[in-house]
């Protein structure tokens, strides 16, 4: 039984290994031949990519301008496929993964002629093709330019001075340009910092609320036009944001209209920063004197796989306190951006700022002038380094601009650009002034409530570069709609006297005062606005290629609203200078503006000439009902502009003289009314280079003089000079010099100052307040690298005392220290 037991098991154990080795047989032929199918298959996958690659190919070029500068976010297509994509900052574009054929490639550059340009693709290749603009150096309407010159701090060509595809040396306005590379070298982190680069800005004026203003040509000039429209801020304007500052010299309201925009002295125009076609920004720190701390952030970033959506983002938050024993500002800045090439033809920008901030009011001191003398702020006894109102009587203020531009190429000679811009600022809390009573006492005066100004703007432009004959005609023909709208709910207060030659050593004017005063104090409770509907057109017409002459000129009508008292629900009309009631009224203005530019050596030196016009709306009636005119500000102006060796000596010369009619003055025989002869004259000299001698060495220098008086005024300040009107004479400059090659590339050093002669806070037959002149010197050191950048800065390092024309003292020695990482 044993034995057949152990027979079965031996034939069960024979049974099962045939039957395991036709298993395994089986399965060894199954997986030999899906081995054999995938090797097919790979072979396939590897043959076909072999193939394709012999089969396909690409494209790739460069797209520059006459003079060898790349042109960037050009859109560049293919004809009849879904290829597009925009030049990087370079000027640079590629195209892959195209089948072997032929191709035709469109640039479209608004601004100029289509271009086709016909190119083979072979397989397995990139074809190369460049496009180099044949005719001249072209500043296309988007901003589209990338200046990389020997002298980095002249970029000149700007499509916002004239709403023209001009260059500087075509263009009869004389303008200056302060670029994000100065004031970056500079270690700028303030629009006042900034605008000591421009000739006769001076000493900026820090109103209450954070905001700065700047002195042109004897007018006071605000930073209130952003990407060459309305942008007005009645805030903190942080730079984070900026490519550069454009100066625009002269009454421009031709173009800019009379809105907060322009002044008789000019424009102020902020240009942001755009973004392009590639990843990268960087991230910065800047830390310094008296609690000063500021970070940065710059972020740019394709959206789309064309890179046709572009996105960037740009923030910063400050933190600083005052130089003096109290006052401190903190404020945040978001600015993000995007632009979209829709189509060849169409690309929309948007473009938002938004500003918030908490900070007390900067000392403004108005001197008691009941003493009937001559006096200097430097002799008063006002303290330089005391702050009289303490940190609890703070303002917050929060401003948000919206900038939205679409631009359409109707055809080959016209372009059209349509802009929506709303500005928003409001002010909530205390704002103060220092009134004088005796010539050692003095009161504070405080603002307590809210204020909030809404501006909406809306162009729409038409763009054309054509021929008549054989004349050339670039022309602007634009609409133009501004509404403004302002609130006022607040209290004006005034404290108890104090000595401020010697204070007590506890004095101090806090909230608690305040708020006390405001149950008897006089209210400002009202909501005004105005319309402003406008019609302009402007044309450069060549009379040769060298003899260009520009005409221009705009309709202006302008209705104010009325002001809406919230306390009884009336509709009132504004106060006019003679103190007149006046209802809602509107006014219609002419401004007509003239060029002539001839250059004399082509792309070189330009002799110019211009008549520039602009005006202001007045309210009020004289003594025999007669309602008030507009005033007009008119300019004569010439000179000579220089763009030589290269780029590498830029400047301007010129002369003006500006005369501003209708003004108002008190009425000899009835000092109720007013009567409208007053003439108010301001002529001057202005010069500005830059230059770069040779590598790595920039200067960059201006001189302002102005002559301005009132010759036809009231008694009191007639054949005087203007007060607020700043220095006579003004010079700045910046010199830097950073090694172009060897180990230490990128090493360098800078220094520079600003110079101003005595001027006037008060200026009348009979009391007269001085402002010093000053020289303010500064100094910087900075190691800049394409993966970070460092530097060291010691402004008005020899401790000068100096004061704005409010009488606002000026930081003494001040250092700051930067790093940036760039990615």
């Amino acid at each position: 039984m044993t034995e057949c037991t152990e027979n079965d098991f031996l034939f069960k154990q024979v049974a099962d290994s045939s039957f395991m080795e036709r298993t395994a047989h089986i399965v060894k032929t199954k997986l030999q031949q899906e081995c054999k199918s995938l090797l097919l298959l790979f072979f396939a996958l590897i043959s076909s990519l072999i193939y394709a690659q012999d089969t396909q190919g690409g494209i790739a070029g460069k797209v520059a301008m006459i003079d060898g500068q790349p042109l960037r976010a050009i859109s560049v297509s293919l004809l009849g496929t879904n290829h597009q994509t925009l030049t990087d900052d370079d000027g640079n574009y590629k195209f892959t993964n195209l089948n072997a054929g032929q191709y035709t490639v469109k640039l479209q550059i608004l601004g100029n002629k289509e271009i086709q340009l016909p190119v083979e693709v072979k397989g397995g290749e990139t074809t190369s093709l460049d496009y180099q603009l044949t005719k001249e150096n072209i500043q296309a309407i988007q901003e589209v330019v990338i200046m990389k010159n020997t002298n980095r701090f002249s970029k000149k060509e700007s499509g916002f001075v004239a709403r023209l595809p001009l260059k500087n040396l075509e263009n009869p306005q004389v303008y200056n340009t302060v670029t994000k590379e100065l004031f970056q070298e500079q270690v700028a982190v303030d629009l006042g910092s900034i605008s000591k680069n421009v000739p006769g800005a001076g000493v900026p004026m820090i109103a209450n609320q954070g905001r700065v203003t700047f002195r042109s040509r004897g007018f006071e000039t605000e930073p209130n036009a952003r990407n060459g429209v309305a942008g007005a801020a009645f805030s903190v304007i942080d730079p984070v944001n900026l490519e550069r500052i454009e100066a625009i010299k002269g009454p421009s309201a031709t173009l800019f209209g009379k809105s907060v925009a322009s002044s008789y002295g000019g424009v102020y125009n902020r240009v942001t920063k755009k973004p392009y076609n590639g990843f990268g920004g960087e991230v910065g720190y800047v830390g310094g004197s008296w609690d000063y701390n500021r970070l940065t952030v710059d972020v740019n970033t394709p959206v789309n796989k064309d890179r046709t959506a572009l996105f960037r983002l740009n923030a910063a938050g400050t933190f600083e306190k005052s130089f003096q024993d109290l006052g401190f500002t903190n404020s945040l800045a978001i600015a993000p951006s995007f632009s979209y090439q829709i189509n060849d033809r169409m690309s929309l920008l948007l473009d938002v700022e938004f500003n918030q901030a908490k900070g007390t009011s900067v000392v403004r001191f108005n001197p008691y002038t009941g003493s009937n003398k001559t006096q200097s702020i430097a002799d008063m006894k006002f303290p330089y380094y005391k702050n009289f109102l303490g940190d609890d009587l703070a303002y917050e203020t929060q401003m948000m601009n919206i900038f939205a531009q679409l631009n359409y190429k109707v055809s080959e000679n016209w372009t059209s650009q349509t802009i929506v811009s709303r500005a928003r600022s409001t002010i909530n809390g205390y704002i103060s002034a220092i009134n004088g009573k005796t010539d050692s006492t003095a009161s504070a005066q405080v603002m307590v409530g809210t204020t909030s100004f809404i501006a909406t703007n809306i162009q729409q432009n038409f763009i054309g570069d054509f021929h008549i004959g054989r004349f050339r005609n670039r022309m602007v023909v634009g609409l133009d709609y501004y509404n403004n709208s302002n609130h006022f709910d607040r209290y004006h207060t005034n404290t108890k006297v104090f000595n401020f030659v010697h204070p007590s050593a506890d004095f101090r004017v806090n909230h608690n005062t305040i708020d006390a005063l405001t149950a008897t104090s006089v209210a400002r409770r009202e909501n005004n606005g105005d319309n402003t509907y406008a019609a302009y057109v402007s044309n450069v017409f060549n009379v040769t290629d060298q003899l260009m002459v520009m005409a221009s000129l705009r309709v202006d009508r302008f209705q104010f609203k009325g002001v809406y008292d919230i306390a009884t629900g009336e509709v009132k009309g504004g106060l006019s200078n003679s103190g007149t009631q006046t209802g809602p009224y509107g006014q219609t203005a002419l401004s007509p503006k003239l060029g002539l530019v001839y250059e004399i050596l082509k792309n070189k030196v330009s002799l110019f000439g211009n008549y520039m016009n602009g005006f202001n709306n007045v309210s009020g009636t004289d003594i025999n009902g007669n309602t008030f005119k507009p005033e007009y500000a008119n300019q004569l102006e010439f000179g000579v502009k220089g763009d030589l060796f290269n780029h590498r000596l830029v400047g301007t010369l010129s002369y003006y003289n500006i005369r501003v009619d209708n003004i108002l003055r008190t009425n000899p025989d009835d000092i109720n009314y007013s009567i409208q002869d007053g003439t108010q004259l301001s002529k001057g000299f202005e010069a500005e280079i830059t230059a770069n001698p040779f590598d790595g060495l920039n200067i960059v220098a201006g001189y302002a003089y102005n002559d301005s008086k009132f010759t036809n005024a009231n008694p009191s300040v007639n054949g005087l000079r203007p007060a607020l009107s700043g220095p006579a004479n003004m010079f700045n400059f910046w010199v830097s010099y950073r090694i172009p090659q060897g180990k230490l590339k990128g090493l360098g050093i800078g220094g520079g100052g600003n110079m101003g002669s005595s001027s006037y806070q008060t200026n009348t037959q009979t009391a007269k307040v001085i402002i010093p002149s000053y020289t303010m010197l500064d100094l910087g050191i900075f190691y800049d690298q394409p993966k970070y950048r460092v530097g060291l800065k010691f402004d008005n390092i020899t401790n000068e005392k100096a004061w704005s024309v409010r009488l606002t003292p000026q930081a003494p020695a001040r250092f700051l220290g930067s790093v940036s990482l760039k990615f």
